[in-house]
């Protein structure tokens, strides 16, 4: 007995099932390629489009098997040709459909998903040709008989249930999401919130929010979630000063400072900045966690990703957090903590990235002003009791420099160069977020902050700062000390030596010689040193060294060990702020709530130079020749402060050579120039 009877209504009956599923992939497909994400229902038809791609992949390869077994004697070229091509065919397109749900549609594999839609659009093109040479090529007779067996009852059927069922669904599911959605909560975290700085409920923060009210912590707190799909970035944010923006040390113990002097609700003035998970959820008042209590999301968090790709856009560039934070997303399980939800979540945003690149692309966020909403400080009477007081700014800095565009004294560079060309360059990544060229924005944020990297033992990200801060983007110059009243000599010369007008360099035992070095500012966007000025250190360390290796004169040394600070040389050339408070006394302890002025700042503004002279004498001792070596040092905080403000977890905080200069200078004595 003949097995094709059987085989052909086996396969009759997996072709009609078969055909269901795929015209489900088909509209569902067909509709969010051309509708896009926008609302839940298109959503939903993602999901149902990666779940019917799944079950169709499946089923079309028994279907193949059962098929090529049996039609493998039948010799109809036509048939035969275009059945082999829509295979291939419907192989790619659920090979890609696969590739695109496992690694997302990016950038780089923008030909994958359009290789996928040819492909299906190409799968359906080939089915119809393939049907159509097997229907209208000659037949010759067959105990099975030929074409599509039976009435059209059956194909209705197979082909209209699942596509309106799976439409109904699609609407329930909606629907049933929609009404299970509990509305967002916009009440503060601490019932009795304190309103002491005004009706605005984030004063003296200049933070705002879409709606003017609080922000749920579930829907602040999301960095790990993040980290789901964005490894790579994930990894360079952890080592970051943003994230540590709330559990460093110092932070931590100035931040308890301010709130047992001023009260929890003054804390509102940094956490806008340092922790907003803290700020936004209306944490800050009485029985609430400021970001500096450890274990705290706020803590955990510091700078998440949201508190920059969750902002809508900046509000104005006087700083204090002024930025307003932009409204939830829109995917499906956006705020889920359940695993199944997120995995769907992330799978929705993997296959149709556009709303969420959308969503986490804020208004400027590549343009300096976008940082300039936590990098430029002011505090007012409300804060320090007595008055506007500026404090750093390295928005203006930029705007004044060179690099910004906005100032004529270009300092031979023409090209604008905002903070994230700098500190942000791009880098070779395996992330979802990688451009054409497979390169992402590096969320190292490296910058000046070696005692963070320090502290928390991360090893490269330290290596990186110090790198970040010899790269040349400062240069010490030591100027020869040249000798107006040098004596000529009758000796014959070239004219080509004639013809200088620079005089002889050298200096005399028992005289005062005066070396001039400049400390010039090439390459920071910015004045240096930058953020903090108060609480950082960079200095010129300035040594003299004969013959002999022995020290004729120095300046900016550091002394001292570990019981004892390890303090810079009083007379040292520091660059650095030195504010005072009301009664003339300095504020060291960057108890900024205090200060109500500055006795000192030096700083060298980008693109400028600052001119420093050392005077000293050639003791009578001195074995020529001298060799002068001018270092720009600096390290994040003054050994005073962090042994303060890092208790028992202080260590030596690492002194970096910024840039280097050094001169070899001839010694005489009188009767050598006589």
């Amino acid at each position: 007995m003949s097995l094709e009877p059987t085989l052909k209504a086996r396969e009759d009956n997996l072709i009609r099932k078969l055909a269901g599923i795929a015209l489900v992939s088909v509209w569902s497909g067909l509709v969010t390629w051309l509708a896009g994400t926008e609302s839940i229902p298109l959503q939903f038809c993602v999901v149902l489009h990666a779940m019917s791609g799944i079950i169709l992949a499946i089923a079309l390869v028994a279907y193949l098997l059962m098929h090529f077994r049996r039609v493998v004697g039948i010799r109809r070229p036509i048939t035969m040709i275009t059945g082999i091509v829509l295979v291939l065919i419907l192989v790619i397109a659920s090979a890609s459909g696969t590739y695109l749900m496992i690694a997302g549609i990016s950038e780089p594999l923008r030909w994958v998903l359009n290789l996928h839609i040819v492909c299906s659009i190409g799968s359906l093109i080939l089915c119809s040709l393939h049907l159509a040479a097997h229907w209208f090529t000659p037949k010759r007779t067959s105990p099975s008989g030929q074409g599509l067996p039976g009435t059209p009852t059956p194909w209705i059927a197979a082909l209209s249930i699942p596509s309106l069922g799976s439409a109904v669904m699609v609407g329930l599911l909606s629907i049933t999401y929609v009404l299970a959605s509990p509305p967002v909560n916009t009440k503060p975290v601490v019932t009795d919130y304190d309103y002491s700085y005004g009706s605005h409920p984030f004063r003296p923060s200049r933070t705002e929010t879409y709606h003017g009210q609080f922000v749920p912590q579930a829907l602040l707190a999301q960095s790990d979630g993040c980290a789901d799909c964005h490894i790579d970035i994930a990894a360079q944010w952890q080592v970051s000063a943003h994230r540590h923006a709330a559990d460093d040390p110092s932070y931590v113990t100035n931040i308890e400072l301010l709130s047992d002097r001023k009260g929890i609700a003054a804390t509102r003035y940094c956490e806008g900045c340092h922790a907003p998970v803290a700020l936004l959820s209306g944490q800050l008042s009485a029985g609430g966690d400021h970001g500096g209590i450890s274990g705290s999301a706020a803590n955990t968090d510091g700078v998440g990703c949201l508190a920059c790709h969750g902002v809508d856009h900046v509000v104005d560039t006087k700083g204090v957090a002024s930025y307003q934070m932009g409204p939830p997303s829109r995917y499906l399980f956006a705020q889920a903590s359940n695993q199944w939800q997120r995995s769907i979540r992330n799978m929705l945003i993997r296959l149709s990235p556009a709303m969420h690149r959308q969503e986490m692309s804020p208004k400027g966020v590549e343009d300096s002003s976008f940082c300039a909403s936590c990098h430029v400080q002011f505090m007012d009477k409300d804060m320090n009791d007595w008055g506007w007081v500026k404090m750093q700014d390295e928005y203006s800095a930029w705007l004044e420099s060179p690099f910004s565009g906005h100032n004529t004294d270009e300092f031979g560079n023409t090209s604008v160069l905002h903070c994230q060309d700098c500190h942000m360059p791009s880098r070779p990544g395996k992330d979802p977020s990688r451009d054409k060229l497979g390169n992402i924005a590096s969320h190292f944020f490296v910058g000046a902050n070696t005692m963070l990297a320090q502290h928390f033992g991360h090893e490269g990200q330290l290596s990186r700062t110090k790198d970040f801060l010899r790269s040349g983007r400062l240069s010490v110059t030591i100027e020869p000390p040249h000798r107006g009243n040098a004596m000529q000599t009758q000796q014959s010369l070239r004219e080509d030596v004639r013809a200088r007008s620079e005089t002889p360099a050298y200096a005399i035992i028992g005289e005062s010689v005066a070396i001039n070095v400049s400390v010039s500012n090439r390459g920071v966007g910015h004045d240096f040193p930058g953020g903090t000025v108060d609480i950082n250190e960079a200095w010129l360390e300035f040594i003299v060294m004969d013959g002999n290796g022995d020290e004729v004169y120095a300046s900016g040394k550091v002394s001292g060990d570990e019981y004892t600070p390890l303090g810079v040389d009083p007379s040292a050339e520091f660059y650095r702020s030195r504010p005072v408070d009301r009664l003339g006394n300095l504020v060291w302890k960057h108890d900024l709530f205090n200060r109500v002025g500055t006795a000192e700042k030096r700083i060298v503004p980008a693109g400028k130079t600052d001119l420093l002279t050392y005077t000293f004498e050639i003791p009578d001792w001195t074995s020529p020749p001298i060799t002068i070596v001018a270092t720009l040092k600096y390290r994040k905080l003054n050994d005073r402060y962090a042994r303060w403000v890092l208790g028992n977890a202080y260590q030596e905080i690492a002194i970096v050579d910024v840039a280097r200069s050094s001169l070899v200078v001839p010694i005489k004595t009188k009767l050598d120039v006589i």
